[in-house]
């Protein structure tokens, strides 16, 4: 498989180096994934400025695109390399709660799904290095996703995403897949 060689600032988000059939697949879901969801919110999305809506709709694509990204050998080999860059990758992910507020929708939601994804995300990143830390990883993310339909006033545009940022961050970012390869 040809893998192309990635640029540095490039370096978070994809690693080194990525086959070119991954990088496909990671930028057509994550565009699939923001087309979806902007067919989904379609009505709330077009009483907003046109900016709000716009942003909104990258950093849907960023978390889809995330999703994918983070299981590829190439993003788990940079971040197993630099665990400081992961705490800080965990730190910096507040982008369901902007999503929420550049959509105008009630935040509880958003705002509790992101404080347990954080969360889970810690504790899972602590086991680093320990066997149990994919189960655990898998653990916290069907307790997160079970729990998503009990949310109140969760649009379904945004409980998709919601789903997706807690896999983007808990499990495909947070647990070193390929530790063992």
């Amino acid at each position: 498989m040809r893998s192309l060689r990635i640029h540095p600032h490039l370096h978070d988000v994809f690693g080194e180096e990525q086959p070119l059939v991954f990088l496909l697949a990671i930028l057509l879901f994550g565009i699939g994934v923001a087309m979806v969801f902007a067919f989904s919110a379609w009505p709330l999305l077009v009483s907003l400025s046109w900016w709000r809506a716009v942003l909104a709709l990258v950093l849907v694509l960023d978390i889809a695109a995330g999703c994918v990204a983070n299981f590829t050998p190439s993003t788990n080999r940079f971040y197993a390399a630099r665990p400081r860059n992961r705490w800080i990758f965990i730190a910096i992910h507040v982008h369901l709660v902007a999503v929420a507020l550049l959509l105008g929708v009630d935040l509880g939601a958003p705002i509790a799904v992101w404080a347990y994804t954080i969360a889970a995300a810690v504790t899972v990143n602590l086991l680093a290095g320990h066997a149990a830390q994919a189960f655990v990883g898998g653990l916290l993310l069907a307790i997160g996703l079970a729990g998503l339909p009990l949310l109140p006033d969760l649009i379904p545009a945004m409980a998709a995403a919601s789903g997706l940022f807690m896999l983007k961050v808990l499990f495909s970012f947070a647990v070193d897949h390929y530790r063992h390869s």
